[in-house]
């Protein structure tokens, strides 16, 4: 049981909630039982929610910068080569899988951005790459 004591316009009242369940609370006012329908709100966690970036597509997971026509396709994080499936001047089309990349124990296929010819392969099967390597060139 909970006590209060409430002053509404001028008149004091003395409330005590006897029970609580669900939304109808058995409270007395006074004296004198209600049966009374509390609307709210629910209540707001105080736990804090964690924000997370956007985990990134496949797409998303190198980085190509362009310069004097040719995209260089760098390395996300580090981590060790796994597969070539590319050769120097051999034509690649836009999503085609240029080499398989091992980063944090999970295999992440690297795909071509643009069209273009391979114009230099600067890893081989088995290299370990730091963040930021150049893999390969693209003109």
């Amino acid at each position: 049981m909970k006590k209060y004591s409430f002053t509404i316009s001028g008149n004091t009242y003395d409330v005590v909630i006897q029970s609580f369940d669900e939304n109808i609370a058995k409270i007395e006012v006074n004296g004198t039982r209600y049966d009374v329908e509390i609307h709210r709100n629910v209540p707001t966690s105080k736990t804090p929610t964690l924000a997370r970036p956007a985990v990134p597509t496949r797409k998303t997971n190198v980085q190509v910068t362009a310069g004097s026509g040719a995209h260089t396709i760098k390395a996300p994080l580090p981590g060790n080569i796994l597969s070539v499936l590319v050769k120097e001047g051999e034509a690649v089309a836009k999503g085609q899988k240029l080499l398989v990349y091992e980063a944090m124990k999970m295999e992440n296929d690297v795909l071509a951005e643009h069209d273009g010819i391979v114009k230099s392969i600067k890893i081989s099967v088995g290299d370990s790459v730091l963040q930021g390597d150049t893999l390969i060139e693209i003109g």
